[in-house]
């Protein structure tokens, strides 16, 4: 049997199976080399996100400076200023208050343990002093474990003091460098790119820079009323260190699914070692109530007009990050995904081809004005 004969048994089904098999398998092994890349270049790569991240989210209100006749590098230190000090704010008013009230909340802690442990001891489960402290050894040591593993993700991009602190400085030069000449940095990026796929990508680019602006922006307002909701709830219950709670939430949302969950874990069990278990039960009722707004209400509406990712696709590409890079993963998920999912949305539209329609992303670089008279491209053109 020839191969023409071999070929005329293997149905239609089977080829189309094969031929898309080994594409993916292309695909698959392109995907893990990229991976495997960033694995090893992250002292790089997480830096430069995040003072993407954060240029994105400080982009306006250097554009904001500059319409009001600020010189561009006084708007751009001016803003980045700006932004430390609201940082660096935000956590000396946590560290302020955790040092004024943390005596108290551990004498209320260590009273509540015993309470419970009294509890046990005479409930009708008839627990035994041994009992209760292997019980009390396996929750600690899962903690510490949990705790490992949370800080070494936390410190992925770099196991020294020294690494730390060289991504904090990367972070800050790349940013400074975005805000004061992204337009040109962008250009550059373009010269790579084939000419005839120039167009599409300068478009898609400008999209999905666009999508990020909208992220960051829905996000900060997302926060706020997360900690608004919850710390409210806090003050009026009663729990102590309720701003401190508030910030947290704040801070804890910028990483979806899990900075929710850790910070109202944390809510609860002020309110249940201070207040007892009553007051904890209703703390947790408005910790599941704000969080459910969000997840029904603000998520949908807000997050995804400005994302346009549908909740389930939050979660997943969430889960998928923490999984490949811990609390960065988690971080990043998100907009990765949602600049990725206009980016691929807009090249397949064509919307570039038409030499009339207007950028999906036209908002870029606001901080550049456009010249009178001249109307703007499509494709940073090259010099002939």
């Amino acid at each position: 049997m020839d191969s023409d004969e071999v070929a005329d048994t293997v149905t239609p089904g089977v080829r189309i199976a094969a031929a898309w098999s080994w594409r993916l398998i292309v695909i698959a092994a392109a995907f893990a080399i990229v991976l495997f890349l960033i694995v090893q270049l992250r002292l790089i790569i997480i830096p430069l996100l995040i003072a993407v991240l954060v240029s994105a989210l400080v982009l306006p209100f250097v554009g904001f400076l500059q319409r009001h006749r600020w010189p561009k590098a006084l708007a751009v230190v001016t803003a980045m200023l700006t932004t430390i000090a609201i940082v660096a704010a935000l956590v000396w008013l946590v560290v302020w208050q955790v040092s004024r009230q943390a005596g108290e909340v551990r004498q209320r802690t260590m009273e509540s343990y015993a309470q419970f442990k009294e509890f046990l001891l005479h409930s009708p489960l008839h627990v035994t002093d041994s009992q209760l402290g292997n019980i009390i050894d396996d929750v600690v040591r899962s903690v510490q474990d949990d705790t490992s593993a949370i800080l070494s993700g936390a410190l992925s991009i770099g196991s020294t003091f020294g690494h730390l602190l060289a991504g904090i400085l990367l972070a800050l030069f790349s940013l400074v460098f975005i805000l004061l000449d992204g337009p040109n940095i962008w250009k550059w990026l373009l010269t790579f790119v084939p000419r005839r796929a120039r167009a599409a990508v300068d478009g898609a680019g400008r999209a999905g820079w666009t999508t990020l602006e909208n992220f960051a922006r829905t996000q900060i307002l997302v926060a706020s009323i997360d900690a608004l909701g919850i710390g409210l709830g806090a003050f009026l219950l009663g729990v102590p260190l309720a701003i401190p709670i508030a910030v947290l939430v704040f801070l804890g949302s910028f990483i979806p699914i899990v900075g929710a969950i850790l910070t109202g874990t944390l809510a609860v069990f002020i309110a249940l070692v201070y207040n007892g278990p009553i007051i904890a039960v209703i703390m947790l009722g408005v910790v599941l109530l704000v969080q459910q707004i969000e997840g029904h209400i603000l998520q949908p509406l807000l997050m995804g007009t400005a994302v346009k990712v549908h909740p389930l696709g939050v979660v997943l590409v969430v889960a998928a990050g923490s999984m490949l890079a811990g609390i960065p993963g988690a971080l990043f998920a998100v907009p990765i995904a949602a600049v990725l999912n206009v980016v691929i949305g807009y090249i397949l539209t064509g919307a570039w081809r038409d030499p009339t329609a207007p950028y999906a992303g036209d908002t870029i670089w606001r901080t550049v004005p456009a010249q009178p008279g001249r109307r703007r491209s499509h494709a940073t053109p090259d010099p002939e």
